[in-house]
C-alpha cells in the first residue's frame, strides 16, 4: 500500500528531525501540492523539446566519439551544437568543455560582441559580483572592457523587480551596442527576470535601434519555464553546463547561443580569428555534454521543487524568503534573510551536513577570489561548483542573505532544510 505523505515524511525522524517539524513539512508539501503540478507541466514541456531536438538532428551514436589535438571536423561536436541551437530556439550555438564556467562564457559574449567605444547597458542593475572585473565597473583594470575603451552604465530595476522601461528608454544613446540582462538574482534580493519581462525588453530596444544586442546571462535559468531568452527576442545568451543545462552530469564547460554572427564573434575571441569555432577537441566528453542535456529538464524540475519545499517551509516558520513558494520562478535560486550571521552560517553548516560529499565539513566563511565580502560556501558536490547539485553560499554582509540553489534530488533539499529547523 502506497504511503500517505505524512508517512513519508516520517521516514525522515530517522536522520534527526523533530515530529514538530514533520508535522511542519507535511503542512508545507500538502500547500504546495498544485505548485509542484505546475512545475511538472513545464518539465513536460522541456523534456519533449529536448527529445525532439534529438530526434529532428538525427543524433547517433557515432557522434559520442573522441577527437584530439585541433579537433577538426568533430561531427559528434557539430551535432550537439545543433541540438542545443534548437533546444534554445537560436541559429547557432557554441558547446565547449574548455570553457570552465559560467562567468567565463559570459565574459567571451561580452569580448565578442563589443569592440572599442562601444557602450554596454545593463538594464538589470549591477551584474554578478565576478563579472566586474570583466567590465572594469570598480576599476578599469588590464584587458578589462573599460582598458579597451568599451564604457558601461547601468538602470536598475524598480523596486518591485519590473523593468524600468522608461529608463531603458532614456539610457540609450547612438553609442549603445549591447543592451544586457542577468536573468537570475545574483547576490540580491531582487526576482529573477521572466521571459515576458525579456521579451519586454528585447521588444523595446530593437523598437529604438534593431542593431542593439540584447544579451543575456542566462545562468541558473535554463528549464525553468518554457521559453528561454533566445525565443523571446534575445540576440545572444550565455550559461555554465555545471549549472542547468548540464544535468548534473557534465564536469565542465559551458555554452553561447544565439544569432549565427554573434556567436562566431564569440567563437573567434575564445579561439582566435581564422579558426573560430572550427577547433576544440572535445576529448570524448560528447556523450556526457548530450546525456547531461537530456536529463536537464528533469534535473531542473527537482531543484525547483526543492526550492520551493523550503520556501513553505521556512515561510510557515515565519523567516523572510523570496521568491514565495507560490511565485512564478525564472531561476532556480532561493533566498532565506536571516539577519544574523551567526544564523546564516548555522543555516549554511546544515546545507553543508547533508551532502553526499563532504558531509564532515565544517563552511567558514573566506576571502572567495572576484568578491568583495568573505563569502560562505556549502558545496558538497560531485563536480566542483556545480549549482545543480544543492550548495548554499552568500557574502557576510546585512541583512545577511542565503542563496541556497540546486538539488539533483529533492529529498536532500528536504532533508536539509527539516534539520535546520529542528
Amino acid at each position: 500500500m502506497e504511503l500517505s505523505g505524512r508517512d513519508a515524511l516520517a521516514s525522515y525522524a530517522r536522520y534527526g528531525v523533530s515530529d514538530s517539524v514533520i508535522d511542519l513539512a507535511y503542512e508545507a508539501e500538502t500547500q504546495v501540492a498544485s505548485v509542484y503540478d505546475r512545475i511538472d507541466d513545464i518539465v513536460t514541456y522541456n523534456q519533449l523539446k529536448v527529445l525532439d531536438a534529438f530526434r529532428q538532428e538525427h543524433f547517433s551514436d557515432v557522434h559520442m566519439g573522441l577527437t584530439t589535438g585541433y579537433g577538426y571536423d568533430d561531427i559528434g561536436r557539430d551535432k550537439i551544437e545543433k541540438i542545443f541551437a534548437r533546444v534554445f530556439g537560436a541559429e547557432s550555438a557554441y558547446v565547449r568543455l574548455q570553457i570552465s564556467s559560467g562567468t567565463q562564457a559570459i565574459s567571451a559574449m561580452l569580448y565578442g560582441c563589443l569592440r572599442p567605444g562601444d557602450e554596454m547597458l545593463s538594464v538589470t542593475g549591477k551584474p554578478y559580483d565576478t563579472l566586474a572585473s570583466t567590465i572594469g565597473i570598480d576599476d578599469p583594470v588590464h584587458l578589462s572592457l573599460a582598458s579597451y575603451g568599451i564604457t558601461y552604465r547601468q538602470v536598475d530595476l524598480k523596486a518591485d523587480g519590473e523593468a524600468d522601461i522608461e529608463g531603458i528608454k532614456s539610457a540609450i544613446n547612438p553609442r549603445t551596442r549591447m543592451v544586457f540582462i542577468q536573468k537570475s538574482r545574483g547576490y540580491t534580493g531582487r526576482r529573477a527576470l521572466l521571459s515576458r519581462d525579456i521579451e519586454l525588453i528585447a521588444e523595446l530596444v530593437h523598437g529604438i535601434d534593431p542593431s542593439i544586442i540584447v544579451a543575456v546571462d542566462n545562468c541558473y535559468g535554463e528549464f525553468t519555464e518554457k521559453k528561454e531568452p533566445t525565443e523571446c527576442g534575445a540576440d545572444i545568451i550565455a550559461g555554465s553546463l555545471i549549472k542547468n543545462p548540464g544535468g548534473g552530469i557534465c564536469k565542465t564547460g559551458g555554452y553561447i547561443a544565439g544569432r549565427k554572427d554573434l556567436v562566431e564573434e564569440c567563437a573567434r575571441h575564445l579561439t582566435t580569428p581564422g579558426l573560430g569555432s572550427e577547433v576544440g577537441p572535445t576529448l570524448g566528453f560528447n556523450s556526457m555534454i548530450a546525456r547531461g542535456l537530456f536529463t536537464a529538464p528533469q534535473c531542473v524540475g527537482e531543484c525547483l521543487k526543492g526550492a520551493v519545499f523550503a520556501a513553505k517551509l521556512f515561510e510557515l516558520k515565519g523567516i523572510k524568503t523570496s521568491p514565495s513558494a507560490e511565485e512564478v520562478r525564472g531561476d532556480i535560486v532561493q533566498t532565506l534573510i536571516f539577519d544574523r550571521e551567526d544564523k546564516m552560517v548555522s543555516f549554511t553548516g546544515k546545507i553543508q551536513s547533508c551532502a553526499p560529499v563532504d558531509s564532515f565539513v565544517t563552511p567558514e566563511p573566506w576571502d572567495m577570489p572576484g568578491y568583495n565580502d568573505k563569502v560562505i560556501m556549502a558545496a558538497g558536490a560531485f563536480v566542483q561548483g556545480a549549482t545543480t547539485e544543492l550548495s548554499c553560499d552568500g557574502p557576510m554582509r546585512p541583512p545577511y542573505i542565503a542563496y541556497m540553489q540546486g538539488g539533483l534530488v529533492k529529498e536532500q533539499v528536504k532533508l536539509a532544510c527539516m534539520l535546520a529547523l529542528s
